[in-house]
């Protein structure tokens, strides 16, 4: 589809940019201490953004701006949940960041960018939508400047992202020269029309998924996390933790379904290799790796943000084992826990993100005797991490049963096997940070007062936590409309 054609289906990356643009004009005309509106526009610009992705929705797939983009339900999905995230890290920071105006219009930018990987197809616009994203996340790590860990954590996340994608364009550049093509789709065309050599091919894939495991956290490309949670400011912490993992695992999954697989005939209920190297049980490998890793790391944790980035190892592993079965159940699946995830994570940030900022610290022995202290945010906080666990009747629990039933289903019994022992092993040291809430006397013992802001925010994610756990069909026809992605 030409230009002009395809600007009917970019309107809420237009909206997006057009919002940036008056936003730093009008940020330009505010006084200091009314910098805080930046943040509020930043948050109703992000909302109207959603009402026009909805718009979108059971659109009929096309290919927009000369097939570099692709308009199609699953990218409407990751849109919504990079616009959601977004907005909920904007309500995190409105009671922190006052002042500071350039941060809200950083983290619009970076959603831009989310949008763009949400509808990649093509390998110079993965390259330009993922570097759009990491340089406002570079930004925003280490934008506590007078804090030698943030600096620290900024300073890692740029080397270990420019190696990576450094590697992943070397991976790309053996694709173009094998076909001849950088849209998705004509690789794979000239993949199965022209198959080159298996082990060059194989070489090129790995490489791809050194760039891409970089972007959702899989081990061995994870090194970067603990120290960027840790030393980024907590709100980041979270939106980093979501909004690009998401947009980072649209890209893996439609490169996997174009360039290493495609759909038999017209069913998406199963693919074929366009060449027939072990790319299955390399994911599986990957999978185990990723959540035996980030779960067993998380058991020696004594820092609260260093064991939710062990714990965003771990879910990225579980995602990951998903898409080993090649079928439209398991990516569905992976869309499913997706949304599942953000509710329930972000939940768990948001006491973290208001308790830490009263407690004065973000170690887990500073939680000493919450429960007594402030008893609704630590019963949400034992909810929320009690769900990540994947403990029914909670939400968390319904998003992993569609997880480990698609590898069973696909065949993979063992992997749906480590898969639950992982979850198990997560449950220690998740119920650790419940036992010191209410176990372990705190050398203070004075209440710690949490505002009807924070309570009211909570209460808005719990919900959804618990009431998922029972009803969960509204997400799930969400997310099975959102895998309409072939033409």
């Amino acid at each position: 589809m030409d230009n002009l054609s395809s600007i009917s289906y970019f309107i809420p990356e237009l909206f997006l940019s057009a919002a940036i643009l008056v936003l730093l004009i009008i940020d330009l005309l505010l006084k200091k201490e009314q910098k805080i509106w930046t943040g509020i526009l930043s948050a109703a610009a992000l909302i109207i953004s959603v009402f026009f992705i909805f718009r979108q929705y059971q659109l009929p797939v096309t290919d927009i701006f000369y097939g570099m983009l692709v308009a199609d339900s699953m990218a409407v999905l990751i849109k919504l949940i990079a616009a959601i995230s977004s907005t909920v890290i904007i309500l995190f920071s409105l009671p922190y960041v006052q002042e500071k105006s350039e941060y809200y219009i950083l983290i619009l930018i970076a959603t831009l960018g989310m949008f763009l990987m949400a509808a990649v197809n093509d390998i110079l616009m993965i390259i330009i939508s993922m570097e759009l994203v990491g340089l406002m996340s570079y930004v925003l790590t280490g934008f506590t400047k007078r804090n030698p860990k943030s600096d620290e954590a900024s300073l890692k996340y740029i080397l270990y992202a420019a190696t990576s994608t450094g590697v992943m364009a070397f991976g790309f550049s053996y694709l173009y020269g094998m076909t001849g093509q950088t849209n998705l789709i004509k690789i794979q065309q000239a993949l199965m029309t022209n198959p080159p050599n298996q082990a060059a091919f194989f070489i090129a894939i790995v490489l791809i998924l050194a760039g891409l495991g970089y972007k959702i956290s899989m081990v061995p490309f994870h090194f970067w996390l603990p120290d960027v949670y840790e030393g980024a400011p907590t709100p980041i912490t979270a939106f980093l933790s979501v909004g690009p993992k998401a947009a980072g695992l649209a890209v893996m999954i439609r490169f996997l379904i174009t360039v290493v697989a495609h759909p038999m005939g017209a069913s998406v209920n199963a693919f074929t290799q366009n060449l027939q190297i072990h790319i299955p049980m390399l994911i599986a490998v990957l999978a185990v790796a990723t959540m035996t890793f980030g779960n067993t790391v998380a058991l020696r944790q004594t820092n609260i943000k260093r064991l939710m980035a062990y714990s965003s190892i771990a879910h990225a592993g579980y995602m990951i084992m998903a898409m080993v079965v090649f079928n439209a159940q398991g990516f569905h699946a992976i869309l499913f826990y997706l949304v599942i995830y953000m509710i329930m994570n972000f939940g768990a940030f948001w006491v973290i993100i208001s308790m830490t900022d009263k407690l004065g610290s973000d170690e887990i022995s500073a939680f000493k005797g919450l429960g007594y202290r402030s008893p609704y945010a630590a019963v949400s906080l034992a909810i929320f991490l009690f769900s990540l666990t994947g403990l029914p009747p909670l939400a968390g629990f319904i998003g992993k049963v569609y997880l480990f039933a698609s590898v069973i289903k696909g065949g993979w019994y063992i992997l749906a096997v480590l898969g639950v022992l992982n979850s198990v092993i997560s449950l220690y040291y998740y119920a650790n940070v419940v036992r010191v809430m209410f176990l372990e006397t705190a050398p203070v013992q004075e209440a710690v007062p949490t505002t009807f802001y924070d309570k009211l925010m909570v209460t808005l994610l719990l919900a959804p936590t618990l009431l998922f756990g029972v009803y969960w069909s509204p997400v799930l026809k969400l997310t099975s409309i959102s895998f309409n992605i072939f033409h």
